[in-house]
């Protein structure tokens, strides 16, 4: 089942296809693209002190669109990259102003490498650090952010994603569909010329908003109309007469899109093409602008194009195949420090939705949701992330061909359960319009109100490391230092209850810290940062004359993401079978064993680790534990406001920031070793689910997920378990038991321990193998060895 060798480049439906992808697969390699980041600050020279911070973001970004290198490879269908060219990566000085030792770190490193020139080395070090180096908002924030925060920083306690990369995780809803920037620009016009400065003391804040975002929407339509221009000046010159009749057909694209409204299959897919293109370049804001419920965005230009007789389906299905090649020319912006720990990969998190509700609460199954599966399964590639929405409408035919790509053990595509999903987003204060319309994942498996919603991910929360800090009265032994609250001493404790409320105590301390940084860096990015194309792009920003980054947006969300949930759950198992109940051991011998990695404490090693009750087994005893720390989570994070009106919201994810939260914790009471990554998502702990995948889902849905923003459920299996129909039969029945019972995601690793092992040990072998990692797939040999590691060490489960 599982599909090592085949050639990822000969991989399409025609030979144009198998050509661009082995371009983009074989002769692109990952670098630096200095371009972005010279004419931004060309643009900040010539208008910074000038012009407010809306016009100025707006100017800066018209003036890299009229200037940018407008990339076009022969034979493709679908023009625009971030970069100069394929797989070249620009960078954004005014978030994170590199080093040039970030440089050589990038150029140097042995995987998720950027290679760098000398002329990108000199331009950054003379043009860049200069200008850049105390205005980046990772400066500001550094200086800014109290000792209090970059204490438990630096322990693990949290990570920041707004040090290297904007607010983002924001979904396409149809409106692109509908109207070209001529009608933004317009509906812009329309509310500066409504402006009321007798009345409304904003007006003035709201018309530089509305100049910004007037200004974005003119380089978006000199975007098109350059390369429009580019491809007649191509065909000119050009001596192949099928190339040079797709470059005339190419301009007639551009001279619609993205000026205008598109009218054709075509049209629409370059018209979110380049607003993809556009959003990205104007902010790094990290999950690259998902297209959303693409298939019924495309739908009705599908269905018009065929019946017209302007398109065959095996036509679109080679469109369609080569935006995912274009998705896969862009790699995540390079990222340095803890933040590459965070997501050590080139996956810009773009996440496909198919298949889910329409607005009327129907299918939203069509013809386009089946070619998107055909051409996922074909291109086998990490961008786009891809999912389905599985509901009780969906078409059962539906589910078993996406389990069947699925089950090819790539870990695409991930499986959602709509009616989690809107219960999520009711919950959240959404609409139920709103939610029908567009409710949608991005990223990995956060919710959001699709073209509405600014739902901002803040960072990664080591739940378990909070718990060590209780355990050792707020001492940190990875920094050495004191960093956590004195919530006194647990081998006086004597009770259980005693120690789950010292637990409790450090965890307020803890995201009250976060939360405050929180607070400080949304201020910073509503005033030094606005995102006027994003807040085109987001109802209500142009109707209330508000940036995106300032609340702006209809919804307004922020995530914490929860990490290590089944590593507290199981040690406080631990902690009140043994110490509390049966008494087999101290609370000081506990502690001491776990100080000593367990080393010399063989007996209370196998206690904890064999003797006591584990999440993922359907065992009452430990899934209570886990719904008291879900409990107490929500407690403390859910409902906080921040500056620009968001409601902060409870979310289980890690991508793989579980690797690195494990390297820099102690051994846990549960058995677990010092330096061993945490469980991903509510993933159970390596090896403690032993009553197989269906004991797994009933206690995973002991947690409420519909009161958080999304959570994170991996299973593995090998293919012999899943083959044949019925193996397919097995896991619609395992998706549509766990979605019954409310649960949000749940995705699959197809492979056996041995084959992964070997792919370890001899990487050349196994170039083609993608692996399921957290909310993604990834390349394994694209993986530190941490993190094979913990994939390799997740439970094989079995049916029956």
């Amino acid at each position: 089942m599982v599909e090592l060798t085949l050639e990822p480049t000969r991989r399409g439906s025609t030979e144009r296809i198998k050509r661009l992808r082995e371009i983009s697969d074989k002769e692109c390699t990952p670098s630096i693209s200095m371009e972005r980041a010279v004419l931004l600050t060309e643009a900040y020279k010539k208008w910074e002190g000038k012009v407010s911070a809306p016009v100025l973001r707006g100017k800066a970004f018209k003036y890299i669109m009229e200037n940018r290198t407008n990339y076009i490879e022969k034979g493709s269908l679908v023009l625009g990259e971030k970069g100069d060219k394929p797989w070249a990566a620009p960078t954004f000085p005014e978030l994170c102003c590199h080093t040039l030792e970030d440089f050589d770190n990038m150029n140097n490193r042995e995987k998720v490498f950027f290679k760098v020139s000398e002329e990108d080395r000199r331009i950054q070090e003379e043009v860049i650090i200069p200008y850049w180096h105390d205005r980046a908002m990772m400066t500001r924030m550094n200086r800014l952010l109290p000792k209090e925060w970059h204490l438990l920083f630096e322990g693990g306690l949290y990570t920041e994603f707004l040090m290297q990369r904007g607010p983002g995780h924001t979904v396409a809803d149809g409106k692109m569909y509908q109207k070209g920037f001529a009608d933004f620009k317009a509906d812009i016009q329309q509310e500066i010329d409504n402006l009321d400065y007798n009345n409304d003391m904003e007006a003035l804040n709201k018309r530089e908003e509305l100049e910004g975002m007037k200004l974005v929407c003119e380089g978006m339509i000199v975007y098109g109309k350059r390369y429009a221009q580019e491809c007649r000046e191509l065909a000119e010159q050009e001596t192949d007469l099928q190339w040079k009749q797709e470059l005339l057909e190419l301009a007639e694209v551009c001279d619609v899109v993205p000026e205008h409204a598109p009218q054709t299959f075509r049209q629409a897919i370059q018209m979110y093409w380049f607003t993809h293109i556009g959003i990205t370049v104007e902010m790094n804001n990290w999950d690259a602008y998902s297209p959303g419920k693409l298939d019924q965005h495309l739908e009705p230009f599908y269905e018009k194009d065929i019946e017209a007789g302007r398109l065959t389906r095996e036509e679109a299905r080679e469109l369609l195949e080569n935006l995912w090649i274009q998705f896969n020319n862009q790699p995540a912006p390079p990222k340095v420090g803890i933040t590459l720990k965070e997501s050590g990969t080139y996956t810009d998190f773009c996440n496909l939705n198919t298949g889910a509700l329409r607005p009327d609460g129907t299918s939203g199954v069509s013809d386009v949701s089946y070619l998107i599966l055909e051409v996922m399964d074909e291109m086998k590639l990490l961008q786009p992330s891809s999912n389905v929405q599985i509901s009780r409408k969906s078409p059962e035919k539906f589910l078993r061909e996406a389990l069947k790509v699925s089950r090819k053990g790539w870990g695409q595509p991930a499986m959602y359960n709509s009616e989690a999903i809107l219960a999520e987003l009711s919950y959240l204060g959404k609409s139920v319009d709103d939610a029908r319309e567009s409710g949608i994942c991005s990223g990995c498996v956060e919710v959001g109100v699709a073209g509405k919603e600014a739902y901002v991910l803040t960072g990664y929360l080591n739940i378990p490391k909070v718990f060590e800090l209780a355990m050792n009265r707020g001492y940190d032994h990875y920094t050495g230092k004191q960093i956590g609250i004195d919530v006194g001493d647990f081998t006086l404790m004597n009770s259980y209850e005693e120690v789950f409320e010292a637990f409790h105590k450090e965890l307020q301390y803890v995201v009250d810290v976060k939360v405050a940084g929180n607070n400080m860096i949304e201020r910073m990015y509503m005033e030094f940062m606005p995102v006027p194309l994003l807040s085109v792009m987001s109802d209500d920003c142009i109707k209330v004359g508000k940036d995106y980054n300032a609340g702006g947006a209809r919804y307004n969300t922020s995530y914490i993401q929860c990490v290590g949930i089944a590593t507290i759950t199981d040690s406080l198992a631990a902690i009140k079978h043994n110490v509390f109940e049966e008494k087999t051991m101290t609370m000081a011998e506990l502690l001491a064993a776990c100080e000593a990695d367990f080393e010399d404490y063989e007996e209370i090693y196998d206690r904890v680790y064999n003797e006591t009750p584990k999440y993922g087994n359907d065992d009452e005893y430990a899934d209570s534990l886990l719904r008291n720390v879900a409990e107490s989570l929500q407690a403390v994070i859910a409902g906080r406001t921040t500056p620009k009106g968001s409601k902060t919201v409870v979310e289980f994810l890690p991508t793989t920031c579980h690797v690195y939260f494990g390297q820099v914790m102690e051994a846990s009471p549960n058995g677990r070793h010092k330096g061993i990554p945490l469980p991903d998502g509510i993933s159970p702990e390596k090896g403690a689910d032993r009553n197989g995948p269906t004991a797994v889902i009933k206690s995973a849905s002991k947690i409420d997920q519909t009161k958080t923003g999304g959570a994170l459920l991996n299973q593995k299996f090998t293919p012999s378990v899943v083959a044949g129909e019925a193996g397919i039969t097995n896991m619609a029945s395992l998706v549509r038991s766990y979605f019954a019972l409310d649960g949000h995601h749940i995705q699959f690793n197809v492979i056996d321990r041995e084959t992964l092992v070997k792919a370890q040990q001899h990487p050349k072998e196994y170039e083609n193998l993608i692996v399921r990692v957290a909310g993604y797939s990834d390349y394994f040999n694209n993986l530190e060895k941490a993190l094979q590691d913990e994939i390799i060490s997740r439970t094989e489960q079995a049916f029956g």
